[in-house]
């Protein structure tokens, strides 16, 4: 295998508290290894369109502490064509690159497992996703931070709920995955989560109901996962079905959205960062290719890309009941 001279580094998707301590983890690592280090601006779509710039030491000073990405990111249609995926080579070969980086959630890298099937490029993925359902991993880059700032808003939205005898209905992110609603549901001291993991029907509103109404409190916080493209889900659908079936209750609806991603990233999303960007460089060291770097029991581990984007990552089911327990 030719020895590595130069890499490239890019975010992709969704934007994650902690991105840019990756990015800085990956850029002094590969310069210690006496490495060239390519920032690509724009995701995969700035790798179509060549927007690459030389990133050194002091490039990345004073950027672990910021949210976002300094690199941008963005979705790109072209990149998942053939011909999108041929430009993205070819850029990457007229700057000489020998291995490229993917910081991102499961649609990214889903993209780059499908370009390194293609080319023979040596991949790396890294996984930067609030959402936290990348399988093979514990913990995904910009997990902690949007949990925290979830548990802030819950504990504010909480004292409105109090003082108004309100149940109020907090929509967060992860569509297809519900880490954030249950453990910020834990976090907070909600009564209830409505998570994909486990659908609740009419008899587990009901016993939701009941439980508040046995408590003599009709104040409660339920926490939801955004909804599905079918609209069958999320906090508006949930405050509906309440208004129709349980009028006597106020309710009210806040959707958190992108504030879930902003904000300056926690200490734990930093290290895990810096861990995982330092891991990649490793892991090329070590002739690695076409896996995503994760962690599992605080150890550092390397799981296909085939296996990171396929295999859906379970949700502990023993916190639906410490949830349950501790909601009476």
């Amino acid at each position: 295998m030719a020895q590595i001279k130069t890499i490239a580094v890019l975010t992709s998707g969704g934007d994650a508290p902690g991105m840019n301590a990756c990015i800085r983890a990956v850029t002094r690592s590969a310069i210690y290894e006496g490495w060239k280090v390519y920032g690509v601006y724009r995701g995969y779509e700035g790798l179509i369109n060549g927007e690459f710039k030389e990133l050194t030491s002091s490039s990345v000073s004073n950027t672990i502490q910021r949210g976002g990405t300094f690199l941008k990111t963005a979705r790109s249609k072209e990149f998942l064509s053939d011909e999108g995926q041929r430009k993205a080579y070819e850029q990457l070969k007229a700057h000489d690159v020998d291995a490229l980086i993917v910081i991102g959630g499961n649609g990214s890298l889903t993209g780059a497992r499908d370009f390194a099937k293609e080319y023979d490029m040596r991949v790396i993925g890294l996984p930067g996703t609030i959402d936290n359902d990348l399988y093979g991993t514990d913990l995904t880059i910009g997990y902690d931070t949007a949990l925290n700032t979830i548990v802030d808003c819950v504990d504010k939205i909480r004292d409105t709920a109090t003082s108004h005898d309100r149940i109020f209905f907090i929509e967060v992110m992860g569509r297809d995955a519900g880490f954030l609603a249950q453990n910020s549901a834990i976090a907070s001291g909600a009564e209830a989560a409505i998570i994909p993991e486990d659908q609740t029907d009419v008899d587990q509103l009901a016993q939701f109901i009941g439980r508040g109404m046995r408590k003599s409190k009709n104040s409660s916080i339920v926490l939801v996962s955004e909804s599905k493209e079918n609209g069958q889900g999320g906090a508006l659908y949930y405050a509906e079905r309440v208004r129709k079936e349980y009028p006597q209750y106020d309710v009210r609806v806040t959707i958190l959205g992108h504030l879930q991603r902003g904000g300056t990233p926690s200490a734990s999303d930093r290290i895990l960062a810096s861990r995982l960007g330092y891991a990649a460089i490793e892991a090329l060291n070590e002739g690695q290719r076409n896996i995503m770097v994760g962690i599992a029991n605080d150890k550092i581990v390397y799981v296909p890309l085939t296996r990171a984007v396929k295999q859906n990552k379970p949700i502990d089911k023993e916190l639906i009941s410490v949830l349950n327990v501790l909601s009476i």
